[in-house]
């Protein structure tokens, strides 16, 4: 185990920096979708265990929790890494390109760490090193490799909500959970958060418009659900612009699929819509919910058709912790610094980190790996087959993880 003993988490950072980009690029190349994560899991287990820290596994199906006890007795803080990769097929020319395949929803697909998880691993495993080896470390650590933050396979639980239900946060009891996301929205060296919201809760919804076929020729005879479902896509769009309070938080209501119809003159008899609704405020979330089915439901009648509404909820709002977001600012502002450090506005974007902080007082941030040279609408985005990391800019994620967990038990 090599030796990073020293009180200056920074300097120990330094020292870890090649080891954490040698695991990034291993596990690039051999990455693994939702609740699949078997090797990557054996990798984190097999590195926690040669630093002395206790492991426990399995946990929400490949996930680990490792727990670091240090010298002293103090709080206990949480700090999380994500481990799933996406059903993307890598277009980015580098030695260690993804050229996995395999079948997701009935389909061959390709696999890439297109959002960064990659990274997310190999920064926490760097951390576990460095806090491993400081012996003056006051309180406990407990590191969470979860699974499945993309989304559990169809007819699986799994992700940061299963950590929670299995008992990742308790035993010991957490009292404070940190994690971070690589984005190509911010460049090398920069850093972004948000106290409060500062991302969105994540539904989904189905609609069924039920109508009567008939013969293209003579709708009369018949009722059109495609005709009804397009009035209801263009009532659902009043929702956020019009029935809810825009001044208080943005929200989308998207149709992003509709089905219906087998032939150019035949009026169907039904018609699928589906998509999804982005809400930053729990109440207007709610409204939300109860204004689509209202919406798609009176329009349907007005049409002598029916509609049957089925929403889904997916992930809260990331909510970072006020008062704990003001405590770590300082820590934050300190190491990528004041002129690098950003409060942004809220994203539309959903993280299922959510699930921790609806149990623990949590803060989430972002790391900056967006090559300098490269303008933010020229970088492809997290989830783009040609999504890059530049990786001078895992140093920092390091830094922050570590020095936020230190300086939080400290206090």
């Amino acid at each position: 185990m090599t030796a990073v003993a020293a009180d200056n988490i920074d300097t120990a950072a330094a020292k870890v920096e090649q080891s954490v980009i040698e695991t990034r690029r291993d596990i690039h190349q051999h990455p693994e979708l939702g609740n699949r994560e078997t090797r990557t899991q054996k990798l984190i287990v097999d590195r926690l265990t040669s630093l002395g820290i206790e492991v426990r596994t399995p946990i929400a199906h490949t996930g680990v929790v490792g727990i670091l006890r240090g010298a002293k007795s103090g709080k206990v803080v949480a700090l999380r890494a994500d481990m799933d990769a996406l059903p993307v097929e890598e277009q980015v020319d580098v030695p260690f390109k993804s050229t996995v395949r395999t079948t997701y929803n009935g389909q061959e697909v390709g696999v890439m760490h297109a959002c960064g998880h990659d990274a997310h691993v190999a920064i926490l495993l760097g951390v576990a090193e460095i806090l491993a080896m400081k012996h003056d470390l006051a309180g406990t650590v407990v590191f969470l490799f979860q699974p499945a933050e993309e989304g559990a396979p169809d007819g699986e639980d799994g992700g940061a909500a299963l950590m929670v239900k299995e008992g990742a946060l308790d035993n010991p009891k957490v009292d404070a959970v940190f994690g971070l996301h690589v984005t190509s929205r911010f460049a090398v060296g920069e850093l972004a958060y948000r106290p409060e919201s500062m991302m969105a809760a994540v539904d989904s919804f189905k609609i069924v418009v039920h109508g009567r076929q008939t013969h293209g020729a003579y709708p009369w005879l018949g009722v059109d659900p495609i005709v009804i479902a397009s009035q209801i896509v263009l009532g659902l769009q009043t929702i956020p612009s019009r029935q809810v309070d825009a001044s208080l938080a943005p929200s989308i209501v998207t149709v992003g699929m509709i089905r219906g119809g087998v032939r150019n003159n035949i009026i169907p008899d039904s018609v699928e819509m589906l998509g999804t609704i982005r809400s930053l405020d729990a109440h207007m979330r709610d409204e939300i919910h109860t204004r689509i089915r209202r919406t798609a439901e009176n329009i349907a009648t007005s049409g002598g058709a029916t509609a049957s509404v089925t929403i889904t909820a997916g992930y809260p709002i990331t909510f970072n912790d006020r008062a704990l977001t003001e405590k770590m600012a300082p820590t934050l502002r300190r190491v990528a610094g004041a002129d690098k450090t950003f409060v942004v506005n809220p994203v539309l974007g959903a993280e299922d980190f959510s699930f921790y902080q609806q149990k623990v007082p949590g803060l989430f941030f972002w790391i900056g790996t967006r090559p300098k040279n490269v303008t933010a609408e020229d970088a492809p985005s997290n989830h783009s087959p040609k999504f890059y990391v530049d990786e001078s800019g895992l140093l920092l994620g390091i830094r922050a993880m570590a020095n936020v967990a230190v300086d939080y038990l400290k206090q």
